[in-house]
């Protein structure tokens, strides 16, 4: 097919990496659970006693995410989000949880969840209030984040609603140092470009010199067409995004909605395949008590993990687009090359590319293996410049697969 290539100068997107935040954190991309999508601000334990944001929803994630593999597979965190405090603070000006959806508190719950061997995730705010109307954390930096510390926390989502925007940076600065005050890991996950894109380009080197990972776009819904935003969004910023991203820091599109009511598993697929090409944080939010086999498999894929969490670090980025197919390309280690075709359309039936077609594929001379891992794993073989190999993909749904070049030249893609 006739290619419109968009492939951007190799030395601004594969350059290393501006310094990152000096934690020793977020090497590899974040992997967990965070309630938000899923369960929102549902704190109605009466008569949703199941499903609402309490104590009782983390420890049974945790208990299944060590009994049903998610553990094994990689995902570590157990993140609340918004609306698990009180709506005043104590008497010593300190945040605390709700005490009747919370009545052991945040340190028990840590303790509970380090028990299984996992890591407990909390959520504060930038502003005065949080983005549900609870007390933010303007004017207590070093208090919350020492609370924080005392609790035995092990990640903070920092949300940067109720605050002037010309104040964010200063904000995430102070609690960045907070953090590192307290002397305890506490991995810094900010939302501080997202809420500066309407009025300037933010300033992407103070941000990884501050945060592990950070949104860049709106949340994701539970939708095709959400996630779809946040792909075009991604790839109309890569040449501003993707130089930032690197271990120890990384952009963060949102939660994976895998497993729940809005994607067909041709886009669950989708968002699976193309956020591991983003060396994206995987963070599911879903209900893993009850989740469909086929999600389940998809979500805990090692190959499609083994993408993402590859240890070159290099933020994959959209290199073609035309006749409604996308591809996307990432460099992995080893001088391999991860490549996802996503068909756009969305009528019809399955669509054939030809793997000639990838802009990458020059650089299989002489030859490759390919690994094709979505939609059903299947190695290939070797594969020569002149391969009239075509992958069928359904529509809305991605093709992913692996080259590994038995050439030199590839290194220059690494």
């Amino acid at each position: 097919m006739g290619k419109m290539v968009l492939l951007l100068v190799f030395l601004s997107l594969m350059s290393p990496a501006v310094e990152a935040l000096d934690n020793g954190l977020a090497l590899k991309p974040t992997m967990g659970w965070l309630h938000w999508e899923r369960f929102m601000c549902n704190i109605d334990c009466d008569t949703d006693p199941d499903n609402c944001i309490s104590e009782r929803l983390y420890m049974q994630m945790a208990d299944v995410m060590v009994k049903e593999g998610w553990k094994e597979a990689g995902y570590e965190y157990v993140c609340i989000d918004d609306c698990w405090p009180s709506h005043q603070r104590d008497a010593q000006g300190r945040l605390q949880a709700d005490p009747k959806r919370f009545p052991g508190g945040i340190k028990k719950l840590a303790a509970y969840i380090h028990s299984k061997g996992l890591k407990l995730g909390i959520y504060a705010d930038v502003g005065e209030k949080t983005c549900a109307g609870y007390p933010g954390t303007l004017g207590y930096y070093e208090t919350d984040a020492q609370t924080f510390a005392d609790w035995d926390v092990d990640l903070l989502k920092f949300d940067g609603c109720n605050l002037k925007w010309t104040l964010l940076g200063e904000g995430y600065i102070n609690m960045s140092k907070a953090l590192n005050k307290t002397g305890r890991s506490i991995l810094y996950s900010c939302e501080w470009p997202l809420y500066e894109w309407p009025f300037h380009k933010p300033n992407y080197t103070a941000i990884r010199e501050t945060c592990n990972h950070w949104r860049n776009f709106d949340d994701v819904f539970d939708s095709w067409s959400s996630v779809k935003s946040i792909l075009e969004w991604t790839a109309s910023h890569q040449d501003i995004v993707v130089p930032s991203a690197g271990p120890g820091g990384w952009n963060d599109p949102d939660m994976l909605v895998i497993g729940n009511f809005g994607l067909s598993h041709d886009q669950q697929e989708s968002q699976m395949a193309l956020w591991a090409i983003m060396a994206a944080p995987l963070l599911m939010s879903n209900d893993l008590r009850d989740i469909c086999p086929r999600s389940k498999a998809l979500l805990q894929n090692r190959q499609i993990i083994d993408i993402n969490q590859d240890p070159l670090g290099k933020q994959g980025y959209r290199t073609a687009k035309e006749n409604s197919f996308e591809v996307w390309e990432r460099p992995l280690s080893e001088k391999r090359l991860a490549v996802a075709v996503l068909n756009q359309q969305e009528i019809g039936g399955p669509r054939g590319f030809a793997i000639s077609d990838i802009p990458g594929w020059k650089f299989c001379d002489p030859q490759c293996n390919v690994t094709v891992i979505l939609p059903q794993y299947k190695e290939m073989g070797v594969q020569t410049q002149e391969s009239k190999l075509i992958l069928n993909v359904n529509p809305s749904g991605t093709a992913l697969l692996t080259l590994a070049p038995i050439s030199k030249h590839f290194g220059r893609l690494c």
